[in-house]
């Protein structure tokens, strides 16, 4: 049996990589392991436990105000002793992470072949997004199997002169995660009050917003290098400008620990009535509030990805997307920092049922649940 040693260092990762850990547990020719890099501890660690999973080798490398060169040095040479220590068979990396860019560059140096779960996706500028762009591009010179998730995304990596018979579409494992993590989290009426208290949710939002019928609310998120500064500064005034103009609003913000997203989203929003600054969710509890939010604005990948199977509509708070497939589907609409343009499409979602019906019905283009196994099948085939 050859081991596979799954290399995750951030929730996003730690969500995306649980659906294939489970499906090559099942395999009989394939022995998964998970290793944390821990490159986010606090939400990785939140993420693992609601995903019911604990790592089985943890680098711990996490350090208060780190640099990406700090980060990445110690990712490559953390995870290269590893490997060096315990020879798994191959590596799988997913996305576009520090900890991936890290990993893959590790095992290339061991020796050892690569994996990459969500690979292709590409923006035109290798600075946009900072430095994901450049993360996900050098991954993919150093990978044996390119995971990816859409036609689109495959149709990248050939352009750019990779094997057809090396880049395969399985559909996004977020798809897979939320479906299953959607059936774990509903919750009856009469625990909507204690979720929201364990959110810190205040009870007068609870009282209009999370009960059958009440007004309606949106769930904002943003963590991206490239709005940090003035883009998270426009993004405030938009959400200000936009509770503001409907009374009736509410809108959520789970706010990254990230400081320099804290302090200006602190700054600008806090005290306003109806705009909830809460802690980062869990997994489980985070999908119970985009299946109950109006609509999302956000600069995720993973929501945007996410968002459309619960038929939510999203505001893509970026100015470009490595993501297209949902622009193209109608599901998802790229806003920017601009607050006018914010302000606009919000508006148009909040006053126009016909519209917001419309794109509440479009087919996810990201998947159908079932990429997991595609890539333990691919594995099966091929590594072993």
């Amino acid at each position: 049996m050859r081991t596979v040693a799954l290399i995750v260092g951030t929730r996003p990762e730690a969500i995306k990589m649980a659906p294939v850990y489970q499906a090559l547990r099942a395999s009989t020719r394939l022995r998964p392991v998970l290793l944390a890099t821990a490159q986010h501890r606090q939400m990785l660690d939140q993420a693992l436990a609601d995903l019911g999973l604990r790592a089985d080798h943890d680098l711990d490398l996490m350090q208060a105000g780190q640099t990406l060169p700090e980060l990445t040095g110690r990712v490559l040479a953390s995870v290269g002793a590893w490997l060096g220590a315990h020879r798994p068979d191959l590596v799988l990396v997913q996305g576009d992470t520090t900890t991936v860019l890290g990993s893959a560059l590790a095992a290339f140096y061991a020796g050892i072949p690569v994996g990459h779960v969500e690979a292709g996706l590409r923006t035109a500028s290798l600075r946009s997004p900072f430095p994901e762009e450049m993360n996900r591009r050098v991954t993919s010179t150093l990978a044996r199997w390119h995971f990816c998730p859409t036609e689109g995304a495959r149709a990248n990596l050939l352009r750019e002169g990779h094997p057809a018979a090396q880049c395969h579409v399985t559909g996004n494992t977020v798809v897979d995660a939320l479906l299953d993590a959607r059936e774990r989290s509903r919750l009856a009426p009469a625990e909507l009050p204690a979720f929201a208290a364990r959110l810190g949710l205040s009870a007068g939002f609870a009282a209009r917003h999370l009960v059958p019928g009440g007004a309606p609310w949106v769930l904002v998120t943003g963590h991206r290098r490239e709005s940090f500064g003035g883009g998270f500064e426009r993004i405030c005034e938009a959400l200000r400008r936009l509770a503001d103009a409907h009374p009736d609003l509410g809108i959520v913000y789970p706010v990254h620990l990230n400081p320099q997203v804290q302090e200006p989203v602190r700054r600008l929003l806090g005290g306003h009535p109806r705009v909830e600054l809460i802690a980062p969710a869990g997994y489980l509890d985070f999908i119970r509030l985009l299946d109950r939010a109006a609509f999302v604005l956000t600069d995720s990948g993973g929501v945007q990805e996410e968002a459309p199977s619960l038929g939510k509509p999203v505001l893509v708070l970026r100015e470009d997307t490595e993501r297209p497939e949902g622009v193209a589907a109608g599901t998802c609409a790229l806003v920017g920092t601009d607050p006018a343009r914010i302000v606009a499409e919000a508006t148009r979602l909040l006053v126009d049922p016909a519209e917001y019906a419309r794109r509440s019905r479009l087919r996810n283009p990201y998947g159908d649940g079932q990429a997991a196994g595609r890539i333990r099948g691919i594995l099966e085939s091929e590594a072993t």
